[in-house]
């Protein structure tokens, strides 16, 4: 028994505990981004379903991401039974092992103390939490890869290829959970091998080369299998162009990442001109509720080429400016509230509270270790480690200072670098600061300093409290003193530096602890005191974590409740949350089976359809998921999403809903009044049904108070079809 107790690290048990803690704290009201979760429902129907990853049980369309953590949700779902924890359960097991993991990788190649700061890092990582608290799949593609990353060192340290193999096989499992995101570690993983492996430079080739092949087959496996069927025997590819999944993969998940490009772009002006109105009109028909904090004006917006469910469920009116006053209709900066790109867009007010708390410490970390090895001139196994996590970190810094289309949790991908190199940084510079190594000694209180001084920055750029600004100054000032006297003394107890470093982990605690308590923060979610509608900044709440109503310019748009419109066209948000409306027919979100957007459901609607009812394979059609997965997560009925989540997916032509029509798979069409959304396609199916079907009075499905509450603004109501043949 003592053997046992002694081989347990209380700490790192402590630290866990921790991780659970934030992770799993008020679990059941955290709510989950509904298009995943119908799609989930979808999935426990049958294996048809559940092996494309379709939105719904009758498989008319997929969601935008390939299926293995949604079938994990679905396996954790089949098992508790559908609900918000069922389907967030895995993704925050997956962040309390991926805290675990830090530790494993780290302290083998430095010590314990480094393995117990990384750690502790990572769990206390605001946007880690915060997307960990979701069924959003970003928190077990990072398990994933912090797996690779162990298969990885062992495959270093017992020089067998078969480990290799094992990392690049889970590489390719994570480009089944969100596509090129998992290449990003790429870089690291090749590069560590290359240099750390003691092998001949042909075995280290032969083995990469076996590596790539492997990779490339587990990666490519599930997009050429469902290629390869056939179009009229599977759903459709939800936010491709092409039904295909490796133009989703490699368009809309790959390059239009980076360049935020229009997929449908013309080149003539006109063309230009019919995008963005495509492109801009991705409003939902979701309702507001109130929430305490006031809007700051930092508005995001969807740009051009942004067609799935993530630029709507941002929840972005169209020619919002971003905090540095950037125009995104153009796709040229600050999309979704991201920030200008540039080399500085990490340290701006829109992510640097994300995850860039630490950055500071780490700069000087690096300066650490060129100077251990310009003074050694070995590249020994902890230079190598140091660098695989470099090699993890920077092609992502990069990324995410450039690109124009991602939201602040993508940077949650960023954590676990961080997280080690803050560890492995520590080692480091402690050891300079107690050797009394020249100049080297001063790296440690200087990146206590300059760390503190940038923390002060992200509470000054948040509008946090002077006080607390200011205090945060003052301790980094006071903890500088108090480590330069101790140098002059060379009294060197490890416990100032150490609670200085502790003290640095305050804060971003702090913030993670305001995003646990956030509402509303699922689909797109952001750490700390903004809004959970990626970069709002405190602005309304969007009941079901559904869109921002908003309409494209010149198309009778929607109009935000309490917004108000500028000259130059664009949008000013409500000034507080108590401008925006709440339905007098919504439920509360936290109902019944707890999935957000049960409030979206008109039930007046669907007694209507229930009567009406004659057993077709659909018993309703959408022109969009979001107004679809309310009857999906509420009913044990099929919805057709016509145009997938925006409703710009090409997936029906006249022609191809007639004969469906004909043939009694669908009867009844809801359409929103904003005259077709997303390109010619679209519009002509949207032409097509009110030409051949007969409009149901309002009267018939919808009280006076809901109809009233469903039009934010001209044209917005929306209204019922049925074919009669």
């Amino acid at each position: 028994m003592k053997t046992v107790m002694k081989r347990v690290d209380t700490l790192l048990v402590g630290i866990l505990l921790l991780s659970i803690g934030l992770n799993f704290y008020n679990i059941n009201n955290a709510g989950s981004n509904t298009y995943y979760t119908a799609a989930v429902k979808s999935m426990m129907q049958n294996f048809h379903a559940f092996f494309y990853a379709s939105f719904d049980p009758e498989g008319f369309i997929t969601v935008d991401k390939p299926p293995v953590a949604l079938w994990i949700q679905t396996l954790s779902a089949k098992i508790f039974g559908l609900s918000d924890f069922s389907v967030l359960l895995p993704e925050a097991l997956a962040g309390v092992i991926s805290v675990y993991f830090m530790y494993i990788l780290v302290k083998p190649k430095f010590n314990r103390a480094a393995g117990l700061l990384s750690s502790l890092v990572l769990a206390c990582s605001p946007i880690f939490v915060a997307v960990v608290r979701t069924n959003n799949v970003d928190s077990i593609l990072i398990l994933t890869l912090l797996i690779a990353a162990w298969a990885l060192m062992k495959a270093v340290d017992k020089k067998k290829l078969s480990w290799l193999l094992l990392s690049v096989f889970l590489i390719g499992v994570g480009f089944n959970i969100k596509m090129l995101q998992a290449y990003m570690v790429v870089p690291a993983i090749y590069l560590f091998y290359w240099f750390a492996v003691k092998l001949s430079w042909k075995k280290r080739l032969l083995h990469l080369i076996a590596a790539t092949v492997v990779m490339a087959g587990v990666s490519l496996s599930w997009a050429l299998a469902v290629d390869s069927v056939s179009a009229s025997e599977r759903p459709y590819i939800g936010s491709s162009q092409t039904n295909s999944v490796l133009e989703l993969a490699f368009g809309y998940n790959g390059i239009q990442r980076l360049l935020g490009q229009d997929r449908s772009a013309s080149s003539s002006d006109s063309g230009a001109a019919e995008t963005q109105k495509q492109d801009t009109s991705t409003s939902t028909t979701a309702s507001f509720s109130n929430q305490s904090g006031t809007a700051s004006g930092q508005g995001t917006q969807p740009s051009a080429g942004t067609n799935s469910q993530e630029q709507a469920a941002n929840g972005a009116p169209p020619n919002f400016q971003d905090g540095s006053g950037g125009k995104m209709n153009g796709g040229t900066s600050g999309m979704f509230g991201t920030g200008t790109p540039g080399p500085f867009r990490l340290f701006s007010s829109e992510l640097s509270g994300q995850i860039s708390w630490l950055l500071p410490f780490i700069l000087f970390a690096v300066i650490g270790l060129a100077a251990e090895y310009k003074k050694t001139k070995q590249f020994d196994m902890r230079v190598k480690f140091a660098v695989f996590w470099l090699a993890w970190l920077i092609p992502m810094m990069v990324f995410f200072s450039m690109a124009e289309f991602f939201h602040q949790y993508y940077l949650s991908m960023m954590g676990p670098a961080i997280a080690a190199l803050v560890g492995i940084g520590w080692t480091v510079l402690w050891n300079y600061f107690t050797n009394n190594d020249g100049w080297k000694s001063g790296l440690l209180p200087f990146a206590i300093l300059a760390t503190f001084l940038f923390e002060a920055l992200i509470l000054h750029q948040n509008s946090q409290s002077k006080f607390l600004v200011i205090g945060t100054v003052l301790v980094g000032v006071v903890l500088f003193i108090l480590m330069v006297q101790r140098m002059k003394k060379d009294t060197f107890s490890p416990a100032l530096p150490m609670t200085a470093l502790l003290a640095l982990l305050i804060l971003p605690l702090y913030w993670t602890d305001i995003t646990i308590n956030k509402t509303n923060n699922a689909s797109t979610p952001i750490a700390g005191p903004g809004s959970g509608m990626g970069g709002m900044g405190g602005g309304a709440r969007m009941a079901g974590n559904m869109g921002f109503p908003g309409g494209a310019p010149n198309m009778g748009g929607n109009s935000v409740p309490g917004a108000s419109q500028n000259q130059d066209g664009s949008m000013t948000p409500p000034a507080n949350q108590d401008s925006a409306s709440i339905p007098a027919n919504a439920l509360p979100s936290n109902s019944d089976k707890g999935m957000d957007n049960r409030d979206q459901l008109n039930t007046e609607l669907l007694s209507y359809l229930e009567k009406n009812y004659d057993g077709e394979k659909y018993f309703l059609a959408t022109d969009s998921t979001q107004t679809a997965a309310p009857y999906i997560l509420n009913t044990n009925y099929s919805v057709m999403a016509m145009g997938g989540f925006s409703g710009s997916d090409p997936v029906l032509t006249p022609a191809k809903l007639e004969k469906m029509a004909k043939a009694g798979y669908i009867k009844f069409f809801l359409i929103s009044g904003r005259g077709g959304i997303g390109g010619t396609q679209s519009q002509s199916v949207t032409q097509w049904i009110k030409d051949n079907c007969e409009e149901v009075p309002s009267s018939d499905w919808q009280s006076d108070s809901s109809s009233q509450n469903q039009t934010f603004g001209p044209g917005r109501a929306e209204t019922l079809y049925v074919y009669k043949g």
